[in-house]
Formats: structure tokens, sequence, C-alpha cells
């Protein structure tokens, strides 16, 4: 099902003039989808990672239907916050992962509340996918004291230590240190435990994402770098940021393999990172992982700041992509699922939605003494 491509430390000078050569024409790349470019590649990496387990073995029934239920209530609960905060309901600005469900679905199904993630300024999908649920993740959008970080931490810093999610972020880059930092820690531990570090194509030109995945390569850390591409730096064309495709061409740098896979299909990315988290495991050290994917909505919201810099018809070619659709598609061809029991599926979701948002309206607001409670500070400084 998956076409995933894998790259590897440098070991040969005839991959680097591959990779030069691939970098070269900038002008095709800005015209073409980056997703087309998945299919078209069929390079080997000199370095293999084995398959093991469930990639191997295809999932079961369970989990195909566990995978759907992530991305489709990632794609509920998006599309109603950001009607809410149109509406001038939720405070701040949210970033959306609609259309990017695949990726923190397929990544998370190989996850334990055990294992660590650092998120993004787009961090809701990441949080639903490890485990979270409605009604604290709409009250911390709400800043009520029944939120995830008791109202204090909002859309781009929830978090929630029980289920292993180390926070969103705000600062671009953010994440992967500390992911990095929590897999030394699982690594010095001797337990099995891995962590991951989401990113988009933008951060992956942070200086803080090569410190970490240099150190994680070192020492071989237990730790995986997604880099979710959705061809586009905020309001800025990938073509125009950086002169490479493959954001996973810089693992042969780094010396860890790369490998590319189509965000917009979960079983591509389940069976991505399910070798890359197996590889981690088994102290084969960190992997980066490109997703090909797009986000529907603006960097903001729904509409957005109305910037003119990608057009209607882009948009609605990769819908023609989009992943739930063609996931249902396939479950309903392989008997999985029926037609009905997605739609009731659908509509139980929607209905503990608003459940929750009405839990979140009806919570009080944190009170003036509950300041610096749960926050690192110098008492009488």
């Amino acid at each position: 099902m998956a076409q995933a491509k894998k790259k590897a430390a440098a070991k040969k000078p005839a991959a680097k003039k591959t990779a030069a050569k691939k970098a070269a024409p900038k002008k095709s790349a800005a015209k073409k989808p980056a997703a087309k470019k998945v299919a078209a590649k069929t390079r080997k990496a000199p370095r293999t990672v084995a398959k093991k387990g469930a990639s191997n073995q295809g999932p079961s029934n369970k989990t195909l239907k566990e995978m759907h239920l992530k991305m489709l209530r990632i794609r509920r609960f998006e599309e109603r916050s950001g009607k809410l905060m149109e509406d001038g309901k939720v405070p701040g600005a949210l970033h959306l992962y609609v259309g990017q469900e695949a990726v923190a679905s397929g990544v998370m199904q190989h996850l334990t509340s055990e294992d660590w993630i650092t998120s993004t300024h787009r961090g809701h999908g990441h949080l639903l996918a490890k485990g979270g649920e409605f009604k604290p993740m709409f009250a911390e959008l709400f800043g009520r004291s029944t939120g995830y970080c008791k109202g204090k931490g909002g859309s781009m810093h929830i978090s929630n230590m029980d289920l292993g999610m180390l926070g969103a972020n705000g600062i671009v880059g953010g994440g992967p240190p500390i992911a990095m930092g929590a897999a030394f820690s699982n690594q010095f531990q001797g337990n099995k435990n891995v962590s991951v570090a989401f990113f988009g194509d933008g951060a992956s030109n942070e200086g803080s994402v090569h410190e970490a995945a240099n150190m994680a390569a070192l020492y071989k850390l237990p730790c995986i770098f997604v880099c979710e591409n959705n061809g586009y730096g905020e309001y800025t064309r990938q073509s125009k940021h950086q002169a490479i495709v493959d954001v996973a061409d810089r693992a042969s740098g780094y010396g860890m393999p790369g490998v590319i896979c189509d965000g917009m299909d979960v079983m591509s990315v389940y069976e991505a990172a399910g070798e890359a988290i197996e590889l981690a495991r088994s102290g084969g050290g960190p992997t980066l992982l490109e997703c090909k994917t797009y986000r529907y909505y603006d960097h903001v919201g729904i509409r957005g700041m109305g910037l003119n810099y990608r057009t209607d018809e882009e948009v609605e070619e990769w819908k023609k992509k989009d992943a739930i659709n063609n996931f249902e598609k396939r479950l309903i061809q392989l008997g999985v699922m029926s037609r009905k029991q997605l739609d009731a599926l659908d509509a139980k979701i929607c209905e503990d939605i608003e459940e929750a948002i009405q839990y979140a309206s009806d919570s009080p607001f944190p009170t003036p003494d509950q300041l610096l409670e749960d926050v690192y500070y110098v008492k009488g400084a």
C-alpha cells in the first residue's frame, strides 16, 4: 500500500551526486505538487530498514478502525474549533490540522502513553491521536480551569503528561530538542520507549532542528523526526524557502535514514512510521520521516488573513486525495465497515463534540489565586 523512499547516512560519493542532482530543478518543483514526487522516485537508500511486525503482516481490522476513528475525531474537532474561532467564541488564534490527519493517526497508532511526542503550533491533531479527550481539549481552548492545562496553555501550548504529550509549541522548531532530550532520558533509563518530534517543512530550516537531529544520530537515540511537509512555511511555498524538494535528503547529513511517505494515505504513514519506530525501539537510532501532506485551511483559522498565496484549484486538487474519504472507501471495499456504520460513527462524534463544547462553556475560568499553580517561579522573587 505504501510508497516510501528510504535514505540513510552517507555511504558512497555517488549518493551525494544523486542528492545534488535532485535539488537542482527548482522551477519544476514550484510548478508541481510535492506529493507527485513520492510516486516518481524509485532510488533506493544505501541503508535499508527491515520490515517487521504489523507493517509486514498487515494491520488487523481493529487497527484499521482505530486509525479511521483517530482521523475522523481530528477532522470534526478541528472543523468545529475553526468555526468557534471565526465566531469569536474562542480567544486567540487556532492553527487547524484539517487535511493532515493521516500523519498523526498513522504515527500514533504505534505509540503508547509511555512514548513521548512533541508537537507544533498546529498541535490539536497530535494530542487527539495520542488519546486526548474532547472535553478537556475544548475547555483548554476556552481558557477554562477544566482544560488539560487548567486554562493556562491554550491552543499552542496544550499538553498532557499522562498521555506522553510534552506539549504543542508556539516556537517554530521548538519541539525537536525537547523530543531529543526525552529520547536521551529513555536511552539512559534503558527502557524501550521512543520519542517523536513533529515539525513542518518551514521548521526544518531552523538550527534547533539540525542540532537535535545531529545529537540524536550521534548517540543513536530512540527518536523519530516526523516532518509534516504540507508545502508551505506559513504563507511561503516550499520552493521559496529551501532549495531542496525533499526534506528527507538532509538525513544523510545527520547520519540517519531518511524516508518519504504519502502523508495523505494513513496506511503509507502507518507502515513507514512502524519501521522507524521499531528501529528506534531496537536500538537502531533515529529516522527522519517526511510525510508529504497538505492543509486545507489557511495558516490561521479557516479564512485566515485573506492572503493570495495559493489558488483554489490547488486546494481542490489536493482534496481529491483526502485521507479520510479515500480510507473510508477502502474500509467499505474490504468489508471492515459499511457506509451506514461510518455515518453513525460520524454522527456520534459530532454529538460528543457538541456535548464537550457545552461542558467547556459551563466550566469556570481560573481564579487569581491559581495564577502561580503548576507554573515554575521563584518564591519571593
